[in-house]
Formats: C-alpha cells, structure tokens, sequence
C-alpha cells in the first residue's frame, strides 16, 4: 500500500499497479556485463540492499531514489543479501571461500558473525518476519534454523532435493519445498526435529499433456503471502504455483501466455531463448515476489520482461474474470512490461511501505505508479 503521515493508505488496484513505469534507472554500479542476483528492502521501506556477480552489495535510498553506499565481499563473494530487523545490518550467503552465511554491520562494513555448517551453496534464505532467527536451504540437502546471536545452527533437517524455505507471516511455521518429491512440506517452528503437520503435493496436469514424460520444473523459491492463507512457488521454467497454504491444494498455475511463453531463468540468455540441459542452482529463485497485499505477483522473466498476475479470488462481475481455483486453471499476466531489455529481469522486490518496486538485471530499476498513464486510478 503507499502511505503517508498525513493521509489514508492507498489499496492497490489493478489499475494502480498497471500503470507502474521506471522512475530511475541506476546503470553504474555494476561491472559491464555483470548481473545483480538479490534485492531486498529493509522493514521500513526506506533503503533497498543489492548483491551482484561482480561481489559487491550496494546500498539505495528507497524514499529519495539516491545510491548511498557500496560494500565489497571479494573474499567470501555474495549472493541472498538479506536486511536483519535492524537497517544497519544485514545478512548474506557466500559465493566461494566456504558455503557459510555471514553476518555484516553495514555501519563499519565489519562482519559480526559467522554461521557455519552448510557443505554446498546455500540457495534459500529467509529472515523470520518477528523475530532474530532465520532458515537457510542449502544445495547440500540440508534446511538450518539459525539465531543471529549465535554461530551454531539451533535446528537441522537433512531432505533430498535442493530445499527452498519460506518463514510464515507469524514465524511460528515454515515451509520446505523438495524438489526430489515435487512436494511442499509445512513444519511446527517449535517442533522443528518432528515430522511436518502437512505434505503437499504440486501436481500438473497441464505439463502432463505437453509432453511425455513431463518436463518437471526445478522450484527455487518459497514465499507465504501477507495473511499466510498463500504460498507462492517459483520455478526456473515457464510456470509458477499459488498454493492454499490451509487446505494443501493448488490454487492457480501462473504463465505468461502463448503456450507458457518467454519466462524462466533456466533458459539460455540469447534469443531464441532455448533451454539448456542442465538447470544451475541458485541462478533463478529472487525473480518473483508478492505484493504487499497479498493480491498480486510480479516476475521476473529470461527476456527482461517484468509479468504482473492479480491472484483476487474470482469475480462474476469483473471484466476479465478468472478461472476457479485448481491444479488445471491457469492465469495470464494482468500486465506485461518490458522492462530490461537487452538481458533478463533475474531480481524483483516490492517495497513493503509504499506503491514501489524494484527489479534488476545488468541495471537497478525504480517502479512507481505515473499519474499520467492511462490506467492510473482517477478521483471521482
């Protein structure tokens, strides 16, 4: 929602967010022909936190739309830079050295702590939204539950299948996707060592009758919505999934048309865009977000397009009403926006305080709503 002191928040519309257009562009902090991987906005929406290939972090002010600071990791590298609840403070996967996560004060740019244990690269890391623990999946089959003021992991779990993880609106559950068994595991945080209370299965009847045997897509990213009633899964293919985080059910199927159309990360990065045999973990995964509201998700896309999909439970009376819900219904983007052109869309973020996103690929882009556009929502 944008909001202010002095006035009302503002819902997000689909008109609103259809008539979002680049408000800056940041082309200079980056190496040529490097990428940005992660984006994150701290819990006030007032700073944006980047890491990139070239091993640096670069730090933005959201509200004013100036660079502020940048902060090299050549030693460790740096990929998932995360805000801790503090703006001062963030925490970061490695790239090389070791697979440890590490925690960094952005004040003195000095490591506060390191989280050892990890084998492989670490490819999902969460903040919990209440307090100072964090999960971390790792392509070495293990999920660890961390505490910031400790370097010994206070939980484990070892599970087959480059595990995403996803903290839930309360921090009282967390979510495991496997990509091994195609299922989404839901875990009690206080039971951690227990079985988890519910297995989901992510089936897909229309990938069954593209082709045989199935193109099953590797899943690498894990996100609830705002109230926690939603999951969102990402995939490196063509297709994500919103799953009923309550019934264990699949919600919609999200392409962008065309018969799945120009979408996942997993493709080769030059026209026509073929998919190469192998799928690298870790190169897809930051490219989809939700709205703060819950309503919307917008991704990234291997042609630098950003896609916005309006996920509202259906309605007769709309213009353009949605499928019911179920494994088989699948939606098409609200709104399609070439936004990176030339390379892909690999990063987006929404800011949780106001009517702004970020995306990122080789350039850092702004997004804010333009008045002028047609689409934007006019007073009555």
């Amino acid at each position: 929602m944008a909001s202010s002191s002095h006035s009302q928040p503002v819902p997000l519309t689909p008109q609103l967010i259809s008539s979002f257009k680049p408000a800056r562009i940041f082309k200079k902090h980056i190496e040529q022909s490097k990428s940005f991987t992660s984006l994150s906005f701290d819990d006030k929406g007032e700073l944006l936190l980047t890491s990139a290939e070239d091993e640096t972090m670069q730090l933005f002010n959201a509200r004013t739309g100036k660079h502020q600071k940048q902060l090299y990791s050549k030693k460790y590298g740096v990929h998932l830079a995360r805000f801790t609840h503090k703006s001062s403070a963030i925490i970061h996967a490695s790239t090389k050295e070791d697979d440890g996560i590490r925690y960094l004060s952005l004040h003195d740019n000095n490591y506060l702590r390191y989280y050892k244990g990890h084998k492989k690269r670490v490819i999902s890391l969460q903040m919990s939204p209440v307090d100072d623990t964090f999960l971390s999946g790792s392509t070495d089959d293990t999920v660890r539950l961390w505490d910031l003021r400790s370097s010994q992991a206070q939980g484990l779990l070892n599970v087959s299948g480059q595990p995403s993880v996803a903290f839930d609106p309360s921090g009282l559950v967390f979510a495991v996707m496997l990509n091994l068994r195609s299922t989404l595991l839901l875990y009690d945080i206080k039971n951690y060592d227990k079985l988890p209370f519910l297995e989901i299965e992510i089936p897909d009847p229309i990938l069954q009758i593209r082709g045989f045997p199935p193109r099953i897509p590797l899943y690498t990213s894990l996100t609830f919505n705002a109230d926690g009633s939603l999951l969102l899964i990402g995939t490196s293919s063509d297709v994500h999934y919103v799953v009923d985080a309550f019934e264990g059910t699949v919600v919609y199927r999200l392409e962008t048309g065309n018969g799945g159309g120009i979408s996942g990360l997993e493709r080769s990065p030059d026209p026509p865009y073929e998919q190469p045999v192998a799928v690298v973990p870790g190169a897809s995964g930051e490219e989809l977000t939700w709205s703060p509201d819950g309503r919307f998700v917008i991704s990234g896309s291997i042609d630098g397009k950003v896609h916005i999909w309006d996920v509202a439970p259906p309605d007769e009376a709309s213009a353009n009403p949605r499928p019911n819900p179920g494994p088989d219904s699948t939606l098409h983007p609200l709104k399609s926006i070439d936004a990176h052109v030339g390379g892909m869309s690999r990063a987006v973020a929404f800011n949780p305080r106001t009517a702004m996103m970020a995306s990122a690929g080789k350039e850092l882009c702004f997004w804010l709503p333009d008045p002028t556009d047609p689409a934007f929502p006019k007073d009555n």
